[in-house]
């Protein structure tokens, strides 16, 4: 893969890239927030490794500036900052995967693979999900109810995905926390119902009938009344 690393600590920046090239990965590194999030901008990555904090930008206003271009490239945040909280809001503001330093290089090339598993296989398949009017064209990354498009962020297209493919059938909250975050998380906390809330009124909108429903106490189920 083509990953970018904004890391500002060089040393830690050289151990990541070493081990990363090691597996076969091409990798380019940037130590400054603002320099990192041009290259991010103007060239094309498989994955971006991103640490939290960073010398002239914020490694999340790195990341909102990405989100807000539209652009989905899986990114791993890394931080000194390894509090749940700290984790959710890197969550909210659009990463992939979170994860807290000290850290296994093991690890990190695990979660890069997963990361990269992730991307290809909503790319190169042509499959189409369908829940009543509900098509998913998982190719073209297109989501549309009765033949009106709606746009969801990467995240939210893998929920609705997910809940498609299990239509009829009760999804939890950790079901759901391990297959599209990728990350176990306390299944009580609220970043699940917050997501599935934004999904559910793009998908209600202008429709008379739900599509997701809530099972109190237990989680969600997609289905077409």
């Amino acid at each position: 893969m083509q990953i970018l690393l904004i890391e500002d600590d060089e040393a830690i920046a050289a151990h990541i890239a070493a081990g990363l090239r090691e597996v076969g990965h091409i990798v380019e590194v940037q130590h400054d927030g603002r320099e990192g999030m041009v290259r991010a901008t103007c060239e094309t990555y498989d994955l971006i490794v991103l640490d939290r904090m960073l010398p002239s930008l914020d490694g999340l206003k790195v990341l909102a500036a990405l989100r807000a271009t539209g652009d989905t490239t899986p990114v791993l945040i890394l931080s000194a900052l390894g509090d749940v909280d700290e984790r959710i809001k890197g969550l909210r503001a659009g990463g992939d995967d979170y994860m807290a330093k000290p850290f296994a290089t093991s690890e990190l090339l695990a979660r890069v693979e997963v990361l990269g598993r992730r991307g290809p296989m909503l790319a190169e398949t042509s499959d189409k999900l369908t829940v009543g009017n509900l098509v998913i064209d998982l190719g073209a990354h297109v989501v549309s109810r009765g033949g009106k498009r709606i746009d969801l962020t990467l995240r939210e297209l893998r929920i609705v995905a997910y809940l498609a493919r299990n239509a009829g059938r009760v999804v939890t909250r950790s079901m759901l926390l391990e297959n599209v975050w990728d990350y176990n998380f306390d299944p009580q906390t609220n970043i699940i119902d917050q997501h599935i809330s934004k999904v559910r009124q793009k998908l209600s909108a202008g429709e008379a009938d739900p599509l997701i429903h809530t099972v109190r106490g237990v989680g969600y189920v997609m289905r077409s009344e």
